[in-house]
């Protein structure tokens, strides 16, 4: 019998622990005797955790898919045909990158349903057990909601895999997943730990804080979608606010300090949630490498870079998240050797223990953080009513933080127009987070894909919410999928 790719045997998170494999046959191992104790939850949890390092997953292809199909990252052109054609909107069903998005994403789901599952049955500690089942529901969502904004109707799978379950699902409707998504978030919002109450050793793990920050942006999301309900930018607002003013994040006073991978958990987070990388056993991050010129010391791969019209988008007051932000120079010890003629992203370089074309960076994937939240209760505010002064609070802390003070804040003399206000908004969401992951999805959101990636990239694209190709392979496997 033919399975689709995604599909996993629900026990697979079980093969590290060793304990149990000294206890039990390893050939025995199921559901009905693994989920016993607060350990066993917690192995399971570590499972789900551990898919988002894969390379083919945050370790890579996330950015590829949310970056390169914007208008802030390009390839070189003797880079694979996959990245080409995503950069250029040209990518079809067989494009390997988005079959590793597709796959990569389905893996962490059909754990996430494993625990949500048997989990809730364990005898041990209540709010230590809501909390690991809050966070796969919290994973749960933010899978669908990946999915949901990359192709649309897709398989809404809620229960783990068996030997006969969920082989060939049909498409849910895009309304039902934005539904189920909502409602994955808002139990995680309820069942997480606040970020300070968070034990040191599970740091990492998602706090009620990370589930409002990113159910915000699912509201934002779908009121800007066909989908939209009327109060989607309201609950938007009220989602931002639970964040800002729960007092547990806040901006670091230097831009660059959010980038410290030798102080992952600062004081005074301004991180929300990133997937966790860091030396073996963990998994190492490629990003440094792939995003580092093959002229600096040490020197990476080259393998993406900055679009020349990016770096000129900057007004000249706003240094500081330039320079950090982006270099064309070699700064190896021996002083500026040469300038490449490709500018290169250096905002996650601050790894002291990462080596020339090595995948060893510590450095973390951001997936939110505080700066976000603050631009998304802009964005709400501005919508929710345009006339609102106070939509330029959030987006003025940012720049505040960057030194664009006095003149450089915005008020409705220097900003008149909605069409204002959304320019000044891509351009801020630009300075302040690219390469983070956002840009494919606030160009779709704020209604300037088209034009930003015909200026940008020279890249026409022929619709304003374009989705990815399902994979050829999981068509073949499922006839459904096709509809």
């Amino acid at each position: 019998m033919k399975k689709s790719l995604y599909i996993l045997i629900a026990c697979s998170v079980l093969v590290s622990c060793k304990k149990f494999l000294t206890e039990t046959p390893y050939s025995l191992l199921s559901t009905n005797n693994f989920y016993q104790t607060e350990g066993d939850a917690e192995v399971a949890v570590n499972g789900v955790y551990s898919t988002l390092t894969a390379q083919t997953y945050y370790g890579r292809t996330s950015w590829t898919v949310s970056e390169l199909s914007g208008d802030l990252l390009m390839v070189p052109a003797t880079s694979s045909s996959d990245r080409i054609t995503l950069g250029n909107y040209t990518a079809t069903s067989s494009n390997g990158e988005i079959a590793n998005w597709w796959t990569n994403i389905y893996s962490m789901i059909d754990k996430a349903n494993d625990v949500i599952a048997h989990v809730p049955g364990i005898n041990m500690d209540t709010t230590a057990r809501n909390d690991l089942v809050g966070n796969a529901y919290f994973l749960r969502a933010l899978g669908y909601f990946e999915l949901v904004r990359s192709f649309g109707a897709v398989p809404l799978l809620t229960t783990p895999t068996t030997a006969t379950s969920n082989l060939f699902p049909a498409k849910t409707a895009v309304p039902t997943i934005y539904n189920q998504i909502i409602s994955d978030l808002q139990y995680a919002e309820a069942n997480c730990l606040l970020e300070s109450q968070i034990p040191a050793t599970y740091k990492g793990r998602a706090s009620s804080g990370a589930a409002s920050t990113i159910l915000a942006k699912v509201y934002l999301t779908r009121a800007a979608s066909a989908n939209a309900q009327s109060t989607d930018y309201t609950n938007a607002l009220a989602e931002c606010n639970k964040v800002i003013n729960s007092g547990q994040y806040t901006l670091l006073p230097k831009f660059s300090a959010i980038f410290d991978w030798t102080n992952k958990f600062p004081a005074t987070p301004e991180n929300i949630f990133s997937v966790q990388f860091g030396d073996p056993p963990s998994a190492g991050n490629i990003i440094i490498r792939m995003l580092t010129s093959a002229k600096t010391t040490p020197a990476g791969s080259a393998s993406f870079y900055v679009p020349p019209t990016f770096p000129g988008t900057f007004i000249a007051a706003d240094s500081i998240r330039k320079k950090f932000t982006m270099t064309n120079l070699d700064k190896s010890a021996g002083g500026v050797i040469s300038v490449d003629p490709n500018t290169f992203y250096t905002k996650f370089s601050s790894d002291p223990t990462w080596t020339a074309q090595n995948n060893n960076s510590q450095a973390n994937w951001i997936i939110t953080r505080y700066a976000d939240v603050l631009l998304m209760q802009s964005e709400a505010l501005h919508f929710i009513n345009t006339s609102d002064p106070n939509q330029f609070n959030g987006i003025n802390q940012v720049r505040a933080r960057a030194g664009l003070t006095g003149t450089y804040q915005l008020n409705f003399t220097n900003t008149p127009t909605p069409d204002n206000f959304i320019t000044a908004l891509v351009n801020e969401r630009a300075w302040e987070l690219c390469m983070e992951g956002h840009r494919r999805w606030d160009l779709i959101r704020l209604g300037r894909l088209q034009a930003n990636l015909l200026s940008g990239k020279g890249v026409t694209v022929s619709s304003p919410d374009p989705l990815l190709p399902i994979p050829y392979a999981q068509v073949q496997l499922d006839s459904l999928l096709a509809n």
